[in-house]
């Protein structure tokens, strides 16, 4: 459990350092993520984006436990 944690955390230091080249990537714009922008009001679900991360998490969890 506590190289689980280790392992996370440093992860997500990496990711938040790296963040400027990280936003620049195409993620959250992908098509099928649905907005819907009115007036005063912003609405924005990313479902493309998610399945795709999920079948990334899931590859590499996979990949792991083997």
């Amino acid at each position: 459990m506590n190289r689980l944690l280790i392992t996370l955390g440093t992860s997500l230091l990496l990711l938040g350092l790296a963040w400027p080249w990280v936003k620049r990537l195409p993620l959250f714009r992908l098509p099928g993520d649905i907005v819907i922008d009115r007036p005063g009001f912003k609405f924005f679900f990313p479902i493309t984006t998610m399945l795709l991360l999920s079948a990334v998490i899931s590859i590499i969890a996979w990949a792991l436990r083997r």
